[in-house]
Formats: C-alpha cells, sequence, structure tokens
C-alpha cells in the first residue's frame, strides 16, 4: 500500500485494474483490493491465467501469499 496517502486503498484499487484490465473483462476473474478471485468454469486455461495474473504482478513489484491461495 502506498503510506501517507488518505485514499491508499482507492489508489491501490486503481492501479490493480490498470494491471489487470483486460483479464476482468473477460469476466474470467476479478479484483478486490487485495483479493483476485479467478472464476474459470472449466479447468482447461486456469492455470494459464493464474500465471499470467502472477507475472503481472511481478513485473510490477507486486507479489502474493501463497498460503492464502486456495
Amino acid at each position: 500500500m502506498f503510506f501517507e496517502l488518505t485514499n491508499s486503498p482507492a489508489t491501490f484499487q486503481t492501479m490493480i485494474n490498470e494491471l489487470l484490465r483486460d483479464l476482468t473483462n473477460t469476466g474470467k476473474m476479478a479484483a478486490f483490493i487485495d483479493n483476485i478471485i479467478v472464476g474459470i468454469e472449466e479447468e482447461e486455461g486456469h492455470d494459464e491465467l493464474v500465471a499470467e495474473i502472477i507475472k503481472r504482478l511481478e513485473k510490477n513489484n507486486l507479489y502474493v501469499k501463497l498460503e492464502k491461495y486456495k
């Protein structure tokens, strides 16, 4: 998060929205603050989508906690 900003959560959400906009527009995933939900009905393509999300986060110095992953 960006500290010393009064609207830090909104700023972070805007950044996440920009990073994942094209993936969100497909309807296969959603992002809210620090939660990213992948909702694909079929198993095919799930791993590739998760890998793309993680790649984009790492490219922008953002990381996920593996213990929170289900």
